[in-house]
């Protein structure tokens, strides 16, 4: 499927020369077929700095025909930098993060704020 998502990662690929020729065929291949978007779930996990809809996002991962993709290395390049501008794209909020982990101790390793998006 060819969508903003899959445009920004090979942006970033074209950007860290990694871009392929079969890369771009494979998608020509996809707008000939009429497949611009998915026919299933998709999923948009993006990990933010507090439960704010505009904190800026620290980490994403897309999940799409039976494979997750963590996005571009360059968080600049990333599809989305809020939870809000994925929403403007169309993403809906299934899961808000869990307000329970706020009383975690400081030192937790884990993402406390993670929302789940689905198209």
């Amino acid at each position: 499927m060819v969508d903003a998502a899959r445009v920004s990662q090979w942006l970033g690929k074209l950007k860290q020369g990694t871009l392929t020729a079969a890369d771009l065929e494979q998608a020509l291949k996809q707008l000939k077929q009429g497949r611009v978007s998915p026919t299933g779930q998709r999923l948009l996990y993006l990990q933010t700095h507090t439960t704010d809809l505009e904190s800026p996002v620290l980490g994403m991962s897309i999940v799409e025909n039976g494979s997750v993709d963590d996005g571009p290395d360059d968080p600049e390049d990333w599809p989305y930098q809020t939870v809000l501008e994925a929403m403007s794209d169309g993403w809906r909020v299934i899961k808000f993060p869990e307000l329970t982990l706020a009383h975690l101790d400081p030192d937790y390793g884990g993402m406390k704020w993670e929302f789940i998006l689905e198209k």
